[in-house]
């Protein structure tokens, strides 16, 4: 399994107000609007995700990383022994993801694009 890339994911209140602040300051371009999150970019690759309320699982994310082979992320996620927050899922928006909690309280969001909108 690789780590393809890894996205930091800010909870905020009021999403449109958030775009246009974080846009405006880092001169990143909106790259995915589902309206309920907010994906953020350059031309670099450099990604800022922004989210109300996740649109399936319990708790919002702190981080997405998105690796080559989410199942295997799973499986090791589960070795570990780590508090799984919400099961490996195929989601309507074309991602395979299952969100896990750190030591610390953090939800890491694991995903893999399965399918290109």
């Amino acid at each position: 399994m690789r780590v393809e890339r890894v996205v930091p994911d800010l909870t905020v209140t009021d999403l449109r107000s958030a775009v246009a602040e974080h846009s405006a300051v880092l001169g990143l371009r909106v790259l995915m609007d589902h309206g309920w999150i907010v994906t953020l970019g350059d031309e670099e690759g450099h990604q800022l995700s922004l989210i109300t309320r996740d649109a399936s699982a319990p708790v919002n994310p702190d981080v997405s990383v998105f690796v080559d082979d989410v199942t295997a992320a799973f499986a090791r996620a589960e070795a570990a022994g780590l508090e799984i927050v919400h099961p490996l899922t195929d989601e309507p928006w074309g991602v395979t993801r299952f969100f896990y909690r750190d030591s610390d309280g953090r939800v890491i969001n694991v995903g893999m694009h399965t399918d290109r909108e």
